[in-house]
């Protein structure tokens, strides 16, 4: 965010207001909502409370991925037949034509460029079996090899550079994205609309037909609740997700040489498939961006600063330094991070009940800045009540279901399992990276296995 230059918040709330509808969270799902209801219904009375400033969270401290795809989608479609399970693809895959064309009706410059995704590239023999099994998930599920493809070693050095290159998927559905610039002109565009969106206004409590911030409330008979990981202080929120910092850092801008030598000539973004969880994508200015795996606080307090977090980014620099060694005497020259919500149930969710009036989207895993858009557009249509494809969808649900609000367990359990996790995917990062005897590599990966297990 600070790269945008001094920000001047919008108003707080201050004492009471009446709306029809009142979002609480100014991040992707909040300001993509208050968008689509505005735009299909115009006469709605809005508004956005926003706890900092629009984008503040993980909406515009992320990686800048922007992918045409859903967490859990095998869990989704379970179940359908093949025509609403073609349906629900398709919709899924139109995630990123439909940004583009709201991107270009409403002049938003977010650095939007679709290169495709290099999708978790295998750099060890662990790697590569894990996916092809990845791929022919995809290929259970319906997509085709014009969706996801794989490319041998060979292809893959063509267009990343990257140490010991196995192979990889390869998707022309993801995009790249500057997300704060995109959260941003989100919210220009939802307040000339004329919605109201006020800044420095946490929510601190709901109370039916109620939104109550610090230093106002509002009324309203519809309350969408858009704060995921930001929900620690609302105990109706704050069981159903789990807040966890991800962290990012840029290098220094590289030369044209720079990149030739790294490839990404068409602007793909790139994630190998460290258990750590990698992302990247050239930016651009012609930095490097690239992030992994962050941390969970006891307690669930969401994080905005992490100047104290060097020991983390140096690990982060040595993990980008082992995929691309082109990259050793690069400096660093930004590091920052966000705080993302993980859902108890590893499924997005639309969720609105008519009789209450309340309703959520989220349930993103970190894949949000795309999903949100999707799960955004469905919410409006069962806010309105629409009898529309969305609103039909396996992520739509009429009613407050236990499935999509599933609680985690209490602390300190949560906080255990998260760092016992944390552990042993850095130990299998290391053994199977650092070629280590196999019965060593078998067993830190079947200890990720069961972790993961225990955790979902």
């Amino acid at each position: 965010m600070a790269e945008l230059g001094p920000l001047t918040p919008r108003p707080a709330l201050l004492g009471e207001r009446d709306y029809d509808v009142a979002i609480a969270g100014g991040g992707y799902t909040g300001l993509w909502t208050a968008y689509y209801l505005k735009r299909l219904q115009p006469s709605l009375r809005i508004c956005v409370l926003e706890r900092d400033i629009c984008g503040f969270g993980a909406s515009g401290r992320n990686g800048g991925w922007m992918m045409a795809a859903v967490e859990g989608e095998a869990r989704l479609l379970a179940g359908l037949d093949e025509e609403a399970r073609q349906l629900a693809r398709e919709a899924i895959l139109g995630i990123l034509p439909e940004v583009e064309a709201v991107l270009a009706r409403e002049s938003i410059d977010c650095d939007y460029r679709r290169g495709g995704g290099l999708f978790a590239a295998a750099r060890y023999p662990e790697q590569l079996a894990t996916q092809r099994a990845h791929l022919e998930h995809y290929r259970a599920l319906g997509y085709s090899e014009a969706d996801y493809r794989w490319l041998d070693g060979e292809e893959l050095a063509g267009r990343l550079r990257l140490n010991n290159p196995l192979g990889a998927i390869y998707t022309p559905h993801i995009a790249r994205i500057h997300p704060a610039r995109l959260a941003r002109g989100l919210a220009d565009s939802v307040s000339a609309l004329g919605v109201d969106i006020f800044e420095h206004s946490p929510v601190t409590g709901l109370a039916a037909g109620w939104l109550q911030s610090e230093q106002g409330a509002v009324r309203a008979p519809v309350r969408l609740m858009a704060v995921e990981g930001f929900s620690w202080n609302l105990p109706a929120q704050r069981h159903h997700v789990l807040p966890v910092q991800s962290r990012v850092l840029a290098t220094e801008p590289l030369s044209e040489a720079q990149w030739t030598d790294i490839g990404l000539a068409r602007y793909e973004v790139f994630s190998d498939a460290s258990p750590l969880i990698t992302y990247a994508q050239r930016r651009a200015d012609n930095r490097l961006v690239f992030g992994s795996r962050g941390s969970y606080r006891f307690g669930g307090e969401p994080r905005a600063d992490f100047s104290a977090d060097g020991e983390a980014f140096t690990g982060i620099a040595r993990l980008m330094r082992a995929c691309l060694p082109q990259l050793e005497d690069v400096a660093v020259s930004h590091c920052w991070g966000g705080t993302l919500g993980i859902p108890r149930r590893a499924c997005p969710h639309a969720v609105f009940d008519t009789a209450s009036g309340f309703g959520t989207a989220g349930g993103y895993l970190g894949e949000g800045v795309g999903a949100s858009n999707l799960m955004a557009r469905t919410l409006a249509d069962l806010v309105l009540g629409r009898d529309s494809e969305l609103a039909g969808m396996p992520w739509a649900h009429r009613g407050l279901p236990a499935a999509a609000l599933r609680h985690w367990e209490p602390e300190p359990l949560r906080w255990l399992v998260y760092k016992a996790t944390d552990k042993v995917l850095g130990w299998e990062e290391s053994a199977c990276a650092g070629g280590a005897p196999r019965w060593r590599r078998q067993l830190w990966r079947s200890g990720s296995a069961a972790l993961a297990a225990l955790r979902g």
